[in-house]
Order: C-alpha cells, then structure tokens, then sequence
C-alpha cells in the first residue's frame, strides 16, 4: 500500500485521484495549498505526491526543489492545464516523475501512477539492497542477487516470511540478516526449533507455564512466544511442527494472543514470523501432515534459497572467504590456491551445500598446516574420488562395471595410484583413465575384438591404434 498525497485546490481533481488511488488499494490524501503540502512532504512517509502548478498561495514548480532533495523523496507527478507555459519541459528539468495535463482520464492517472510505482518499488529494492548488513551472507551469481532483492524486500516489510531451500543452503542466516536489517532489529531473535518440539512439552515451550501447572513445574517460565515480543519469532524447520499444535498456533498468528499453560489470563506478543523448512510444505499438506491455513500465514512472503549446484559462481568466493576466515581464527599463515583447487571444488555436486563447502573447507585449511598454497591433494579423499568417478563416468558414460572381483570400479587402480598425491593434469588424467577402461574393456570381452568393438564403439583401426598407444595386447 503506498502513500499518495494530491496538492491541488480543484475539489474534482482531488476526488477523482483519491477515489482512483483508493481503488487501487493506496491511501490517499489532499493538501489545497502549497503550504500544507510542503508541510505533509516533510513528514516523510509519502510515495507519489500529485502536485498542481497553479495554486493560491503560488506555483507548484517552487517548491520541487525542497521535494526532490528530502531523504526518500517521493515521486513527482505535475499536473498542469493545457499551454501553461511553466509545463512538462520545465518540470522534468526540475526532476519530476511524470505530468499530466488537466483534465486526465481515469486510464491516464492509472498508468502514470502504476509506472510511478513500480519505478519507486524498483529503486528502493536497489537502496536497500546496497544498504543491507550482510555478515556471513556471500554470493555474486545472479541467482544469488536476486535471492538478495527478496531479502531486502523482506527486510523492508513487516510481513511473515517463509524461507525454503534443502539442508546447508543458509536458512536460518538469512532469517538471522532479514531480522538484522528490519525495523525490529533492537528486538529480540528468537529460534523455535520445531523438529525438537515434543508433545508432551511443546505448549510450555511455546508458551511457558505457571508454577505447578504440571509434575516439574516448580516455577514460572516464560515461553518462546513472549520472549519474541518486540522482536521476531524464527521456526525453524517449520514442517516437523507437530499437527496437534499446528491449530493452537494458528490462533496465536491470527490474534497476537496466547494462554500459559496452567494460567487464567491471555497474554500479548508483539511479534513477526519468520519460518524454514526444507520440505514440500504443500506435499503435506496434501497427505493431511500440515495444516493448509497454517501454510497460507506463513508465506506471505516466500524466499527460496538455490542449492549451491545452482550457483557455481559463487564457490570461489565462499571458499575464499572461508579460508580467510579459518586461517585468522587458528593463527596460520594465509594460504593461496593452486591451478587444480578451484577446478575440484566446482567440479563436485555438494550435496550438503554451503555448509559442506565452509566444513571442507576449514578441514582443509587446518589439515595443510602451514603450507602456504591449497591444492586438490589437500581436499579430502572421499571428496576427490566422487569428483574423478564423475568426470570418468562423463567421458566412459559409465563408473562402474560386473568384475570378477566383487566390488571392484573401473578406474579404481587410478584412484588408488593418484589420490594421495597432487592430482595430474587433465589431458594426463583422461589419458590414465582411457587405459583403465581398455584394460577394463579386454578383461571383461576375454579378448573377444567384435565384441570389444561393440561394446566400445571403437571402430577397428582406432582399437588397434589405441593398444599399440599404451602398448596393450589382446
């Protein structure tokens, strides 16, 4: 809902924009002149201001220069009668929105308003975004960026927002950060983890309890719940809330009000809701597991948080930026990376996401010591192997095959030959790993050659030249 403030002494003009802005679901207001409309700009809080240039008390032009000039000046849209000399050139020098001759129709206002808008939404968005607390919050990818423009929205806002994306993408960091960078910054952060929530002590929780409400009461507590009053309330992994709480929880959202166990007397919280799962809220919803007007409050705004396999960009900075930092809290030397470190790490499908990068990375950066460069070697072993069966498997199409001796992968001699070493050029790699599979490929077709070839898809000539390459024999 934006704010619009008409400055026009024209009963009708004034009517009709606030009739129109109302429609459009803003809150209007009128100043018939200049005076009071300088003086209700100042206030603040304003987003588009309609401004007439003749008023009683003088033109409307004199005063642009105060309005553009004011912190978070609000959008000029001039209105001026047909061959005013002191019209739309001038007024756009002076850095006005837009202007509109009188009389307008209703679709013009409509779109000079909407464009107005969208261009103040766009770059307050951009403000904000240059103005957020990011601590811990690293990315540069596009995909990243745009989960940031929704931060800062959020931030912003006062509204509830639901945060999804699978395990170690940063839920709670940014629920932490839109907290941070929100008007309740002074409050308190207060985390409800939902999957540790029991039944028999959930509502306590939540709520608190009397003394001798129950066997253990031994005192009052004051719950979750009122302990982010003023601030925010963070549930975290908000799909394991158990169902029997879901429906008390609700009311608490809808009214701002709850009952402590064992107590006669409602109590308030003053709270915002921030909630993160990594689960199909929706799926359950379906299978009876999640309530769906619980859901419809949670996610009045939503911020999905990409897997870090979406955002390949940004390894290199998080990796850095985790190396810095490991390297400053244990007192080692700073460590660069060598030509095969970043080629590893963004050849690796990181399951656990971001949090696995900044776990591998410190297990890395303590295990070098005091070497002064990473390199492939330095990363764990497990690590290093799914990253070689991946690019075999892309230049064979396969990663393992039937052997006579039970569990035993193609390409396995090289693993074992190179993973404790620094790990060979490309072009020598791929070399390593296409012996391995003619060895595999003789093995397996008993030195068959049709069926060496069908296998492979060698023709002849190329089988041949290969054996005689690595000097192979049948």
């Amino acid at each position: 809902m934006a704010r619009i403030l008409i400055i026009d002494d024209d009963p009708q003009v004034c009517g009709t924009i606030e009739s129109l802005s109302t429609r459009m679901a803003h809150k209007p207001s009128k100043a018939l002149t200049l005076d009071e409309g300088l003086r209700r700009v100042r206030q603040g809080g304003i987003d588009v201001v309609f401004l007439d240039v003749r008023l009683p008390d003088g033109n409307g032009l004199d005063i642009l220069p105060e309005i553009v000039s004011l912190p978070e000046a609000p959008e000029v849209i001039i209105l001026t009668g047909r061959g005013d000399p002191d019209g739309a050139e001038l007024a756009i020098q002076q850095g006005v929105w837009d202007y509109l001759l009188k009389p307008s129709s209703v679709r013009e206002i409509t779109l000079t308003l909407g464009r107005a808008l969208k261009y103040r939404d766009q770059k307050l968005a951009k403000s904000a975004l240059e103005n957020l607390e990011l601590s811990g919050v690293i990315g540069e990818s596009p995909t990243f960026k745009s989960t940031l423009r929704q931060l800062a929205e959020a931030a912003r806002a006062d509204s509830n927002v639901l945060v999804t994306g699978e395990t170690g993408t940063g839920k709670e960091l940014f629920a932490r950060t839109i907290h941070r960078n929100s008007g309740r910054k002074g409050g308190s952060f207060v985390v409800v983890d939902c999957a540790s929530l029991t039944e028999s002590l959930v509502e306590s929780t939540l709520f608190g309890h009397k003394k001798g409400a129950f066997t253990g009461a031994h005192s009052d507590r004051t719950g979750l719940v009122k302990l982010a009053d003023g601030g925010t309330l963070f549930l975290d992994e908000v799909g394991e809330m158990p169902l029997s709480i879901q429906k008390s929880f609700l009311r608490v959202l809808q009214e701002r009000t709850f009952r402590p166990v064992g107590g006669t007397s409602e109590l308030q919280s003053d709270f915002r809701l921030l909630s993160a799962t990594n689960q199909d809220l929706e799926k359950l919803v379906e299978q009876g597991e999640f309530r769906s007007d619980l859901l419809f409050r949670l996610k009045t705004m939503q911020i999905h948080l990409p897997p870090l396999r979406m955002r390949p960009e940004d390894i290199r900075i998080l990796a850095q930026w985790q190396t810095e930092r490991v390297c400053r809290r244990y007192g080692v030397a700073e460590k660069g990376f060598g030509s095969d470190f970043l080629p590893t790490l963004e050849s690796y499908e990181w399951p656990g996401n971001v949090r696995e990068l900044l776990n591998i990375m410190e297990q890395t950066v303590v295990g070098a010591g005091e070497e002064k460069t990473l390199y492939s070697m330095h990363l764990p072993r497990e690590l290093r192997i799914k990253v070689a069966r991946a690019q075999i498997h892309k230049m064979t199409g396969s990663d393992s095959s039937d052997d006579a001796q039970p569990g035993r992968k193609l390409g396995q001699d090289i693993f074992e030959e190179i993973f404790e070493q620094q790990l060979p050029a490309l072009r020598d790699f791929k070399s390593m790993a296409e012996k391995a599979y003619l060895e595999e490929l003789i093995r397996q077709c008993e030195g068959d050659v049709p069926k060496t070839l069908s296998v492979s898809g060698l023709s002849r000539s190329h089988f041949y030249a290969l054996l005689k390459k690595y000097g192979l024999s049948l």
